[in-house]
């Protein structure tokens, strides 16, 4: 189970996004430092408090990878709004152990690092703006290439932006992006998640997602 989006994960989806919360792949529940960004983390970096496990972050540039990168760390909304120029590297603690995101910008001509550190990485990540119907097919290319070498890296794809008007619902984004073909191998979930105002509390659907890779960072290492 959870090797790709079923029928009940989508169908768990429908109704979330019909009560407002956007969240996909709530069987996954059932299933049971900031870091120097392009440098290779040093041995004392696996000390310390439970094992320190590095996760990309990827997407398009406006797709909010930072905005829920800040989220996640601190469980409080801090929306960004100039794009990443370059790697972004933030550290989240959980009970069991110590998370490193990293994140690299999307511009066009910051993709071409994502592959040199997608073999390192422990689990990936994948932003994309529900609402930016004319790029989808490019976030759908590039996530595929991406992991076409890699069928067994656990994926979460993020439908951000899921409060704005006009924003696709998961299902449409689990169709715009071909999720059905990336493979039987690897544990992918889809998850839709939105910023609220700053300062504000985050969403259930963040919470849900912080929660969600932090099983998989453990079922992994």
């Amino acid at each position: 189970m959870g090797t790709r989006l079923r029928p009940a994960a989508l169908w768990g989806a429908a109704l979330a996004v019909a009560g407002g919360a956007a969240v996909a792949a709530w069987t996954w529940a059932r299933l049971r430092r900031r870091a120097a960004p392009p440098a290779a983390r040093s041995a004392a970096a696996d000390q310390g408090k439970g094992h320190s496990k590095q996760i990309l972050v990827l997407g398009l540039d406006g797709a909010g990878k930072t905005s829920v990168l800040h989220s996640l760390a601190t469980n409080r909304v801090k929306r960004s709004v100039a794009p990443t120029e370059g790697f972004n590297a933030i550290c989240v603690n959980t009970e069991e152990s110590q998370m490193e995101f990293l994140e690299i910008g999307g511009s066009e001509s910051l993709r071409s690092y994502w592959k040199m550190y997608l073999p390192k990485v422990l689990l990936l990540i994948y932003v994309v703006d529900s609402a930016d119907h004319a790029r989808l097919p490019v976030a759908k290319q590039l996530l595929h290439q991406l992991i076409q070498n890699n069928s067994t890296l656990p994926v979460v794809v993020l439908a951000n932006k899921q409060d704005l008007e006009g924003a696709y619902c998961i299902t449409d984004i689990h169709d715009a992006l071909a999720l059905s073909d990336i493979g039987d191998e690897r544990k992918m979930f889809l998850i839709g998640t939105h910023v609220a105002e700053d300062g504000s509390e985050i969403s259930s659907s963040m919470k849900d997602a912080k929660e969600l890779i932090a099983q998989l960072v453990l079922e992994t290492q």
